[in-house]
């Protein structure tokens, strides 16, 4: 019996990564029967069994209880997600940032950010003054946010100190990096998904089967499409308040408990206040105020 991890899965068969090599495996009957789907990121124990025609296969025969589940894309057990947004070329969306970081909270994901091509800023002091805001307003949120570019050794090398030991998915806009920096941490990452494009005939932002990229023996990075919009359906809008972090310490100082900082007098609210003082990002803030609205209006039908 061998104990290891699915890293791809495609047409009933799942390629398996373990100490004694990899595998290529189908699941038992059992998990059929009882209505439960092997994914990539799953760890598991398979039995080897011998095949004329092909090396190293096996039937999974166990799954390991599951930390969490994502669905889109779908794969288990990641331990953080890495946000990768653009300094510029594109210029960052902050509120689709913000959108992204609500769907990791809701479900327990840790997030690290990634400002990349941090090289087209430097050397410009208003620039310069433009990262420094960006960072600060995370940060204070309490995220891990971090400028790099795939340029540098430097900054390639801190990437991959925030990856080792965990199972993270890649993920951000089209146009912000993602492709360069997976080929930098796994070069042949980007041969793979190559020649999968070329034999299905699409394109390289359409939606693929996931694929953890195994970087070592523990340290798996899983590459997602490029996203235009985020929905937080799933969040209902009296309680988005409490996916911003930086609010909570003027939250409970408003006048009323039920006060939700969007219609509220400035005088009632310590939100509001925060905001107008400096204490809570303005960026923030709009972005609340804004996709409240959304939520809000959302429930009306």
């Amino acid at each position: 019996m061998l104990s290891g991890k699915i890293y791809k899965g495609i047409g009933g068969f799942y390629y398996v990564h373990t100490p004694e090599g990899d595998f290529e495996c189908k699941a038992r009957g059992i998990f059929r029967n009882r209505n439960e789907k092997p994914l990539v990121g799953d760890d598991v124990e398979i039995e080897e069994v011998m095949d004329s025609e092909k090396e190293r296969c096996g039937n999974i025969v166990r799954l390991m209880p599951r930390r969490n589940r994502m669905l889109r894309p779908e794969v288990a057990n990641v331990d953080q997600a890495v946000m990768l947004f653009s300094l510029k070329d594109p210029d960052p969306s902050l509120p689709l940032l913000d959108r992204f970081l609500i769907n990791m909270d809701e479900k327990g994901i840790p997030v690290v950010i990634l400002f990349n091509k941090l090289d087209l800023m430097e050397g410009d002091a208003d620039r310069m003054s433009f990262v420094s805001r960006v960072l600060s307003i995370y940060r204070q949120a309490g995220y891990t946010a971090i400028p790099i570019h795939t340029r540098s050794e430097k900054y390639v090398g801190d990437v991959m100190k925030i990856l080792e030991g965990k199972t993270s998915v890649l993920s951000g806009p089209s146009g912000t990096g993602k492709s360069s920096l997976l080929n930098i941490l796994c070069p042949g990452a980007g041969m793979a998904t190559g020649e999968l494009s070329r034999k299905i005939s699409r394109g390289k932002n359409t939606t693929r089967h996931s694929e953890l990229f195994c970087l070592d023996n523990d340290v798996y990075i899983l590459d997602t499409p490029g996203f235009t919009s985020l929905a937080v359906s799933d969040v209902s809008a009296d309680r988005l308040m409490y996916y911003y972090p930086e609010f909570e310490p003027y939250r409970t100082k408003c006048r009323y408990n039920t006060c939700l900082h969007i219609g509220e007098s400035l005088s009632d609210c310590a939100v509001k206040q925060a905001v107008r003082e400096g204490r809570i990002p303005e960026e923030r803030y709009r972005s609340y105020r804004g996709l409240y609205l959304e939520l809000r209006d959302l429930k009306q039908y």
